[in-house]
C-alpha cells in the first residue's frame, strides 16, 4: 500500500503541475477556448493545493528514507530558506521588469542609430544584475545557515 502510495501521489503532483500545459500546447489564445483555459489552469492550481494539504509530503519522505525524518530543521534555519527562496524570487521578478521596459527600447534606439548600442545595452545589463545581486544574496544567506 504505502509502495503504491509512494509511485501515485507524486505522480499525480507531476501531472497537476503540468495540466497548465496543456491549453499552451494546443495555442489557446482567444475566446471561450482561453476562458476554458483560465479556468483549467486554476482547477490545476486548487487541485494541487489540495493534495499538497491532504498529503504531507514529509510523511513520503519518511516513507522514503526512515533516518531522514530524524533530521529536524530549526524555526530559524526554515526562515532562512524561506528568505533566500523570497530574495532570489523577488529580485527576479525585478529583473524581468527591468529588463522588459529597457531591451525594447535599447532595440528601438539601435535600429534608428546602430552607434547607440554600447550606450543602451548597458542599461539591460544594469536591469540582470538585479537578479544576479539577489540570487548572490540568497547564496550569502544559505551558507550562514
Amino acid at each position: 500500500m504505502k509502495t503504491v502510495l509512494f509511485f501515485l501521489i507524486p505522480l499525480a503532483i507531476v501531472a497537476l503541475l503540468l495540466m497548465p500545459l496543456v491549453p499552451v500546447y494546443k495555442g489557446v489564445r482567444t475566446g471561450k477556448k482561453a476562458r476554458n483555459s483560465i479556468i483549467f489552469n486554476l482547477c490545476a492550481f486548487f487541485g494541487l493545493c489540495l493534495v499538497s494539504f491532504i498529503v504531507p509530503v514529509g510523511q513520503l519522505v519518511a516513507w522514503a528514507a526512515p533516518d531522514a525524518a530524524a533530521a529536524v530543521v530549526s524555526m530559524g534555519e526554515g526562515l532562512g530558506y524561506l528568505a533566500a527562496a523570497l530574495v532570489t524570487g523577488l529580485s527576479c521578478i525585478a529583473a524581468g521588469i527591468a529588463v522588459a521596459a529597457s531591451a525594447p527600447a535599447a532595440i528601438g534606439a539601435c535600429s534608428e542609430d546602430p552607434k547607440t548600442f554600447g550606450k543602451s545595452i548597458v542599461f539591460v545589463g544594469l536591469g540582470e544584475g538585479i537578479g544576479i545581486y539577489g540570487l548572490l544574496i540568497s547564496f550569502m544567506i544559505i551558507n550562514s545557515l
